[in-house]
């Protein structure tokens, strides 16, 4: 059963920029919850707080509703990488903040994750179509490049490291236990848990420097 969220009070005086935060808010928690099939716009609108005809009148149809839900989905996650002020830390220190910041997103947004495998059981059809979908990335792309800059240049991490390559491995260690949390639970009885993930995120952090140091490199 989908998980019952307050609405917004239809009362309340209509502010554009609110209402259609209210109305991504709630399509996120309703595509996470139920997949693109099974979404419905009525209750898009029941969460919101708003009319059927309002959502269709900022967004369109279902499937662009899904697709303004799925750009949020980055938006959020890249907005949120900015309150970490990587420039002011050093290299490992920013890596393993960044990998702190995934872990802890992953785990108090469920629905990124379910959004996204939502996305990719569609073959990546919809984000195909968002035009600033590189764009989004790209800000958090320039700014892993210029950690590892830094940390070559300071001598710390080993050159030719590629930014899309450890996104991936930092968004990959974060992602299974959670993606994965109830099955690894049984399977492994892993005692998955805000703790444990935090510990978790300490050792993947841990993994991944050891990988981007110089001296792991040239001991070899």
């Amino acid at each position: 059963m989908a998980k019952q969220v307050t609405p917004i009070r239809k009362d309340r005086k209509r502010n554009p920029e609110v209402t259609r935060a209210a109305i991504l808010h709630a399509a996120l928690e309703e595509f996470s919850e139920v997949g693109h099939s099974g979404a419905r716009v009525d209750r898009i609108a029941a969460r919101a707080g708003v009319s059927k005809p309002m959502i269709y009148d900022y967004f369109g149809d279902k499937d662009a509703v899904y697709a303004a839900a799925l750009r949020e989905a980055y938006v959020q996650i890249r907005q949120g990488e900015m309150t970490l002020e990587l420039d002011t830390l050093e290299p490992e220190e920013a890596v393993r903040a960044l990998v702190h910041f995934t872990m802890n997103h992953f785990w108090n947004n469920p629905w990124f994750i379910r959004m996204l495998n939502t996305e990719n059981l569609m073959g990546g059809e919809t984000v195909r179509t968002l035009d600033d979908a590189t764009e989004i990335q790209s800000v958090l792309l320039r700014r892993v490049e210029e950690i590892l800059r830094r940390g070559n240049a300071s001598g710390q991490f080993r050159s030719s490291i590629d930014p899309v390559e450890l996104y991936i491995f930092i968004a990959s260690v974060c992602w299974f236990p959670i993606s994965n949390m109830h099955t690894l639970s049984v399977v492994f009885r892993a005692p998955i848990s805000e703790d444990w993930l935090t510990d978790h995120a300490d050792k993947a952090a841990d993994m991944i420097v050891g990988y981007l140091r110089r001296a792991e490199v040239d001991a070899g």
